[in-house]
């Protein structure tokens, strides 16, 4: 009888270090996810007759809500005044200015906000614009 040693063929596999490893790495891949909003403010676009003309799909996308706040892409622009809205312009867009950009502009917002994010936009050299629009009812009754 062998008291307080272990035989050669037995071994154990320890995988509580294992299982902290793999925890850590979930951990870090759960909170270094991006989840893509593509924007906290809701704006009611206004109608128009006309179709879409031109593929938007990897346009950079600028909403203004009715209250004068922006958006560029995903990102919120903090401050008031032009300087905030291109600084934000610019770190979103990065150096492509050949780039269609789309103002989503809610109905009611003051025509104001609309210029100065065009404004914003064609300092920076962009000259490809668009503004969206949802088809009246005489429109999508066709």
């Amino acid at each position: 009888m062998r008291i307080g040693s272990r035989r050669e063929d037995d071994f154990e596999i320890n995988v509580i270090s294992l299982i902290d490893v793999l925890l850590t790495l979930l951990m870090f891949f759960v909170l270094s996810t991006t989840f893509i909003e593509h924007s906290r403010l809701k704006v009611n676009l206004p109608k128009a007759d006309s179709e879409a003309r031109e593929a938007t799909d990897n346009a950079l996308t600028i909403v203004v809500d009715r209250d004068g706040h922006y958006a560029v892409g995903s990102d919120e622009v903090l401050g008031e005044g032009i300087e905030p809205l291109k600084s934000t312009i610019e770190r979103v867009a990065g150096p492509d200015r050949g780039r269609i950009v789309v103002i989503r502009a809610d109905a009611m917002t003051p025509h104001q906000n609309v210029v100065r994010a065009m404004d914003a936009l064609g300092q920076l050299g962009f000259t490809r614009l668009s503004i969206a629009t949802t088809p009246s009812e005489a429109a999508a009754g066709k």
